[in-house]
């Protein structure tokens, strides 16, 4: 039950740092899967769940620049 609070409340602590869409959408998947997979390494939920959160807000984040990057270039324009 600590371990589930230390969770929620380290999500909850992350989530105010981006923006809402990305943020929540990266920081809930991540903290589940890097609980799950800290546990399963030698019960380091909360690290995984913290670690996990951090790792997936970065990674929809950067998604989220290359398609607001791919939307403003014109039709003309080579992609990079």
């Amino acid at each position: 039950m600590r371990k589930l609070m230390m969770i929620a409340t380290s999500a909850a602590m992350l989530m105010t740092l981006a923006p809402a869409e990305v943020q929540a959408k990266g920081c809930i998947r991540g903290a589940i899967g890097g609980a799950v997979v800290g546990h399963y390494a030698g019960k380091h939920a909360v690290a995984g769940a913290v670690a996990g959160c951090v790792a997936a807000r970065a990674y929809y984040k950067h998604k989220a620049n290359q398609q607001a990057h791919m939307h403003d270039m014109g039709p003309g324009q080579p992609h990079r």
